[in-house]
């Protein structure tokens, strides 16, 4: 880009200590890092002021899920691109797929470990172009052996765990799709004539459970995603869980709920009722619903009957608003 005269500089890339990739950055216009000292240790993050005050027209941003250290202006490089495309810049960038927000769930049934570091599907709903980098189970396996990826030391413990053969051809059937999925939403989004279709918008009903609604959560974004279109999240609040009643854990279950549908781009809507499928229905009706997705009923004898009259309930008068239900593990 630079030979082609481009205005590009290099906002942050993490070298991990790899000999081939510090070998690439001499000589190359680099932003300065900025200084921050956390707990007795000088530590370098990327300097978003920095970046923006030299306002270049391409700028390269390496791990985009990485944790800021404490005391930077985001918490997440993730919300560091953002504010830098605010800004009117462009910033190339890239993301391991395990770090999509929306995929938790199934790379945690993969690699039996929850990814701590994510990044919202919104973000990525933002770029003009997802490009694939795609390497068989035995080039990464390679290339890890060979210190291209972690430094010596590191190298077994990965293979021992995370970089297992099985492991791998999972993650990148999980990255094909998500980019084949791009492409046919950019080529769908090209094609201006063609039937009409109902315009799909989804709803979300959860609780104030811990695991499930998270599932759920996760869920539907991606099916919004599929269908390029939006998505809410509803809680309804019952007597039994009113602002006086409802225990302290359940209330942070619920605040993290509200804050992952935000990342996922999902509104977030609450309303109070004693009768939830009705409840349900009503912000259906002024919405303008297509499809409600709610979780699957607990197995004990008398909570699964309680919970299929719920659904029978909510069937009976979503039927005539021809609205969906969808019950998802």
């Amino acid at each position: 880009m630079l030979r082609a005269g481009v205005d590009v500089k290099i906002g942050y890339v993490e070298t991990h200590g790899r000999p081939g990739t510090e070998a690439l950055v001499p000589g190359l216009p680099v932003i300065p890092r900025r200084t921050l000292f956390y707990k007795g240790k000088e530590l370098e993050e990327m300097d978003v002021t920095a970046i923006i005050q030299a306002h270049p027209e391409i700028v390269v941003v390496d791990e985009l899920a990485h944790t800021n250290i404490e005391g930077s202006k985001n918490a997440k490089r993730w919300q560091d691109v953002m504010e830098i495309l605010d800004a009117g810049i462009s910033v190339i960038s890239a993301i391991n797929i395990q770090h999509i927000e929306g995929l938790n769930e199934e790379v945690s049934e993969i690699v039996g470990l929850e990814v701590k570091e994510r990044v919202p599907d919104s973000v990525l709903e933002e770029a003009d172009e997802v490009v694939n980098i795609d390497l068989t189970a035995e080039e990464l396996i390679a290339r890890l052996k060979a210190g291209k990826i972690y430094k010596p030391e590191k190298v077994q413990t990965a293979l021992d765990h995370f970089f297992r053969t099985e492991h791998i051809l999972q993650l990148r059937e999980l990255a094909l799709k998500e980019v084949a999925l791009r492409v046919e939403k950019q080529v769908e989004s090209g094609l201006s004539d063609g039937p009409s279709f109902r315009h799909e918008k989804f709803l979300a009903c959860i609780s104030s459970a811990e695991k499930t609604p998270r599932r759920l959560i996760r869920k539907v974004a991606r099916l919004a995603t599929r269908y390029d279109t939006k998505f809410a999240v509803l809680y309804v609040q019952t007597p039994k869980e009113s602002t006086d009643r409802i225990p302290l854990a359940n209330q942070r279950y619920l605040l993290n709920h509200f804050k992952l549908a935000s990342e996922l781009g999902g509104e977030v809507i609450q309303v109070q009722s004693r009768h939830v499928p009705e409840a349900i229905v009503d912000v259906c009706a002024k919405g303008k619903f297509t499809t409600v997705c709610v979780g699957k009923p607990s197995f004990s004898f008398w909570s699964l009957m309680g919970s299929l009259r719920r659904y029978r309930t909510l069937v009976r008068k979503l039927s005539p608003l021809s609205i969906d239900l969808i019950i998802l593990s």
